[in-house]
């Protein structure tokens, strides 16, 4: 019998992409501290990718320990402007700080992906998206955030492309799922590759 899949992850986000792929599988939140995790690793100056991965790797690994005979997908991502790395705003008013800093500037987004089985991790990958922000004013951002409300709070860069935080760009290298933070393709590719999924 094939071993079923776990998305290690309660993002209702990454569940849809699964889902609108015809995967069958279960989502298992990975019980872990994300941020007892990440504060190692920031005070040893890793690089955005490297947290992302990480992180990905902990959560496969989490949940490939509670249900070893499937396949568990974990991902995270993070995001970078430069060297500094964001995390989600606290309130509205990091919120806006968050657009104020990214506006008129290309920042990258990280997106980790790893395959655990029986514990172990399997496979590991990261993609990325350059977003270009147009140049913003204080007033536009304060109309922006009222209007989008704590849905901003959602997400590390304090927009959801998906909805009016597309207004914010003006150009956008990178796949739709990695800016999700769940590339599909590279992941699809592997689960055929291990008879995870129908090749």
């Amino acid at each position: 019998m094939v071993p079923k899949l776990i998305l290690a992850s309660s993002s209702p986000f990454r569940r849809m992409l699964m889902q609108n792929a015809g995967l069958a599988f279960d989502a298992h939140a990975a019980q872990i501290d994300e941020r007892a995790v990440e504060a190692p690793l920031e005070r040893e100056g890793a690089t955005p990718d490297t947290v992302a991965l990480v992180l990905a790797k902990a959560k496969a690994k989490e949940v490939s320990n509670r249900f070893p005979a499937c396949f568990v997908i974990g991902s995270d991502q993070t995001m970078s402007l430069g060297p500094q790395t964001f995390h989600k705003p606290k309130d509205m008013a990091d919120a806006a700080a968050h657009l104020r800093v990214l506006s008129g500037k290309t920042h990258r987004l990280n997106s980790a992906i790893a395959i655990a089985y029986g514990g172990n991790i399997v496979w590991e990958h990261v993609s990325h998206a350059d977003l270009t922000m147009r140049p913003l004013t204080t007033d536009f951002i304060a109309r922006h955030l009222n209007r989008v409300g704590e849905r901003a709070l959602g997400s590390v860069g304090a927009y959801q492309l998906e909805g009016e935080g597309l207004q914010l760009f003006s150009k956008i290298d990178g796949d739709y799922f990695t800016i999700l933070g769940l590339p599909m393709l590279p992941l699809l590719e592997k689960l055929r590759e291990l008879g995870a999924i129908d090749a």
